[in-house]
């Protein structure tokens, strides 16, 4: 809250472009200035909207108990402070001051409605005044009115000017740049900041804050200077760092952010530093397409920090792109052992022991991936590996369950084909033809239209059959398996001779299956 025009004590005030914080007190309740109040500044002043009602000052009697009343609030006495305030109401309602120690008493005492209708009161009474929306903006925040805090905070900046000393300018910014934060507006965050940034130019913070805004603003080049001079003056800082390779990135000049990268790495002081500023560079470096250096990034980023469990995760990651298997593994297990209740590791290790053929390891991980409480993709990921472990295992029911839940949260073209194979292994051979078809849908796959075309000849859909099987031979004429199933298709429909003439095909390409169709 702001208690006072003219004297200031910052408290809990945003420290970074993530916080949403609005509130805030200042510690003294003296020598309140409003319109048309004995000795105020603002006596005389014309005004932008009038108040609707004439304001009265107060008499010294009048006075002396507002005094007596900021001295109980101040003293923390709310309930003597509210029945003072009150009784100096009743004898003049049409002064702003009175209304404004009322609401910061009831405010207090958490009566939020109750200070809400005084803080209209003053504002009515002093429409010219920044502390009225600016009070009203926090308890709006506090409530969960998020756009009418905003909207309040932006009044409140609009009316500071001139009056405001700069501690409270920066407390009505804060809030404001708050507000414009959890409405990711980053251009009117930038404003914001850019105001905020006039009032404390040696605040490393703040333009770092204004920097990240203009980059998320789409304005990155134009928060360049802001980056260079920040590090200039903080050359260890990482997170300026990090912002000025993102800029680059965002720029499609990657090689400059891996330049901008080593050259901080170069300049911070410890290995912890340098390992976030290599694990960036290994991303980096991956979305270029250059995956072997991206690992050996990755693999000095755990070096430089033996806990950095990202790091090892990213590098397994990454070598499991490479077919390192092995190498994926124990980075993996380095990942999982440093942060054991992280389920997108578990995940990615559960995946990695199945293409190692781990099956029960692979189930085992995917299934404790599922107990701590995964984001959507991860989920997915996990009952995909649980899913297969369990095919593989001869489990086709649990299979088929943990395949139908992975599908059903993320379409995949692969867990399809699984889920396919897991109804074609118990029978239900309309039910693979229904995946099957969902996979080829998502992904045409060589393996998937031939497992398509199987099932279709299962469920007796032969002309079905015979056209995915058709398009396959086209498409890939060396396709053994292919011409088998095209040749008992065409045996099924009692066209023998063309049967026979894909069977000699697929038997030539060293179907035996197909050779002893022959005979």
């Amino acid at each position: 809250m702001i208690e006072t025009v003219s004297t200031i004590g910052v408290q809990n005030t945003l420290q970074s472009a993530g916080t949403t914080s609005a509130q805030g007190a200042l510690q003294s309740a003296q020598n309140l200035q409003v319109p048309g109040a004995p000795g105020s500044a603002a006596t005389g002043q014309a005004t932008t909207t009038a108040p609707a009602v004439t304001v009265t000052p107060l008499t010294a009697e009048q006075q002396t108990q507002v005094d007596q009343a900021r001295a109980a609030y101040q003293t923390g006495d709310y309930a003597r402070a509210r029945t003072q305030f009150e009784a100096v109401l009743a004898q003049n309602y049409t002064n702003p001051e009175p209304h404004f120690g009322l609401a910061l008493t009831l405010f207090a005492l958490s009566d939020e409605r109750g200070a809400t209708f005084e803080f209209q009161q003053f504002q009515a009474l002093a429409p010219t005044r920044f502390e009225g929306p600016y009070n009203l903006g926090v308890i709006a925040a506090r409530q969960g009115n998020r756009d009418q805090a905003l909207t309040l905070f932006t009044q409140a900046a609009t009316l500071m000017a001139g009056q405001a000393t700069p501690a409270a300018q920066r407390q009505v910014l804060e809030a404001l740049a708050a507000e414009q934060t959890r409405k990711a507006d980053f251009a009117a965050l930038s404003t914001s900041l850019a105001a905020l940034a006039v009032l404390v130019p040696d605040d490393l913070d703040v333009a770092y804050r204004l920097a990240q805004a203009r980059t998320l603003s789409g304005q990155g080049t134009a928060a360049l200077p802001g980056v260079y001079a920040l590090l200039q003056k903080a050359p260890t800082r990482v997170d300026a760092a990090l912002l000025l390779a993102d800029i680059y990135v965002a720029q499609n000049l990657p090689d400059r952010a891996i330049r901008e990268l080593d050259a901080a790495a170069g300049r911070v002081q410890n290995g912890g530093d340098r390992s976030v500023l290599l694990l960036r560079k290994a991303n980096i470096l991956a979305a270029t397409g250059d995956t072997r250096a991206a690992v050996f990034a990755a693999r000095d980023a755990g070096r430089e920090d033996s806990r950095n469990a990202a790091a090892f995760a990213r590098e397994g990651e990454l070598r499991a792109l490479r077919n390192d298997r092995p190498g994926a593994l124990t980075a993996l297990q380095n990942a999982v052992k440093l942060a054991p209740q992280n389920a997108a590791y578990r995940a990615a290790l559960a995946g990695v022991r199945l293409t190692l053929n781990q099956n029960a390891e692979a189930a085992r991980d995917a299934a404790l991936a599922l107990t701590l409480r995964p984001d959507d993709a991860t989920l997915a990921r996990a009952l995909f590996v649980q899913g297969v472990a369990a095919y593989r295992q001869g489990q086709y029911a649990q299979a088929r369950t943990a395949l139908r839940s992975s599908q059903t949260r993320a379409p995949n073209a692969d867990t399809a084909l699984w889920l396919g194979l897991s109804a074609y292994a118990q029978k239900d051979y309309a039910g693979a033809a229904s995946a099957l078809a969902e996979s080829v849908q998502l992904s045409p796959s060589v393996t998937a239209r031939v497992n398509l075309g199987s099932a279709l000849l299962a469920s007796a859909r032969y002309p079905e059959a015979e056209a995915i099987l058709r398009g396959l031979v086209t498409d890939d004429p060396k396709n053994a398996e292919a011409w088998y199933l095209l040749g008992l298709t065409q045996r099924a429909q009692s066209r023998e001779p063309e049967a026979r003439t894909s069977l000699r095909t697929a038997a030539a390409l060293g179907n035996t299956r197909a050779q002893g169709a022959l005979r």
